[in-house]
């Protein structure tokens, strides 16, 4: 019996271990299907996972590429100085009545005593000869300083690296839209040497000053004068009155426009012309929207260059520097800083179609030759 009851439960014992065998090749094979299932669904799953470093570089340059071949090449300074000065020209005359209405809306004297809409071209002489050599300085200087800043920009990212390697694009993006902002800045304080004393006396020209007859009285009545607010006023009277500001108004309006002219330019000729680089039309088109953002933001600055050009207040009392100017406008009420905010834009989104798509149209023309 006893022997019996040993083989049976032997035999149970030999059952249940069969039994625990099973169990975990079943256990194994489970883990194994499992296993497969998981690799299976990872691997298909993983092309809208989030990029590994490796697809960041590939996206990066494939970017980068792309962006690179809808580049237009640099410019050369002979073909950037003519362009830019037959555009000036071009968009200085045509839009001429709409500088005039802007400037009298700003005088303190206000716009009716100012002149109204009554000789509305007082002034256009002086736009006519100071436009050229303007912009001519202006994108020879640009053009030129452009490429030079991106390389250095460029260098100083490649031996002074700011983060992984992902990032290498958007550190890329930076460096163009900085190199576009240096430039603009040079390029508009070179401008600014032959644009201030254009302004002085076309101001003077547009509001009706008193003896601004012509250009000639005109030129010889800022010339004499002894305010001129400028530390070369002793031998150059009143024709820089305002250069300081001028430049506080025309970096922030350059630093505005230029990057997102040059971006616009880049993600049209990406996206609508498949690499190609835009034509003067539709350059044209991201000038005008890129002035009118950088006109609006800058009023304020366009307001107190213009009076302090004027040299006085409604009163004829002369201004003594800007924080005068500021002082004494803030008593009128803080909405007259915004005062021809309309025109300006209206104005500078017209001048930056017809003015962009001239100098665009220009330096076409001009490359293949020069």
């Amino acid at each position: 019996m006893e022997r019996q009851m040993f083989g049976n439960n032997k035999s149970i014992h030999l059952d249940n271990g069969v039994q625990q065998q099973e169990q975990q090749q079943q256990q194994r094979l489970h883990t194994v299907r499992f296993s497969t299932k998981l690799l299976a669904t990872s691997s298909s799953s993983s092309s809208s996972s989030p990029p590994t470093t490796t697809s960041l570089k590939e996206v990066s340059s494939s970017s980068s590429s792309s962006t690179s071949s809808s580049t237009p090449p640099p410019t050369n300074f002979l073909t950037a100085l003519i362009a830019g000065g037959l555009a000036g020209t071009s968009v200085d005359v045509a839009l001429f009545p709409i500088d005039t209405i802007k400037t009298r809306l700003q005088s303190p004297q206000g716009f009716l005593q100012a002149g109204g809409f009554r000789g509305i071209y007082n002034g256009l002489g002086a736009a006519a000869v100071g436009s050229a050599p303007g912009a001519a300085l202006f994108f020879s200087t640009y053009e030129t300083c452009k490429p030079i800043l991106l390389s250095q920009l460029q260098q100083h990212h490649h031996h002074h690296p700011l983060g992984d390697d992902d990032e290498g694009f958007t550190t890329q993006q930076h460096a163009v839209a900085l190199s576009h902002m240096l430039a603009a800045s040079i390029g508009e304080a070179a401008a600014c040497l032959v644009r201030v004393p254009t302004e002085v006396i076309k101001a003077k020209m547009q509001t009706n000053t008193d003896h601004a007859l012509s250009l000639t009285n005109t030129i010889r009545l800022v010339w004499n004068e002894t305010h001129g607010g400028s530390p070369l006023s002793r031998w150059t009277g009143g024709l820089y009155r305002g250069y300081g500001i001028t430049l506080m108004r025309e970096i922030p309006f350059a630093m505005i426009q230029f990057p997102i002219y040059e971006y616009c330019k880049v993600y049209w000729a990406d996206q609508y012309r498949r690499g190609v680089p835009v034509n003067p039309i539709e350059a044209a088109a991201c000038g005008s929207f890129s002035g009118g953002i950088a006109a609006a933001v800058t009023t304020p600055l366009d307001v107190i260059k213009t009076r302090l050009m004027l040299g006085s207040d409604r009163e004829g009392r002369l201004y003594q520097g800007v924080g005068d100017v500021i002082r004494k406008t803030s008593a009128e009420g803080y909405g007259v800083f915004l005062s021809g905010i309309q025109p300006r834009v209206m104005w500078i989104s017209l001048g930056g179609f017809v003015f962009f798509g001239a100098y665009e149209g220009f330096k076409s023309s001009l490359s293949p030759w020069l």
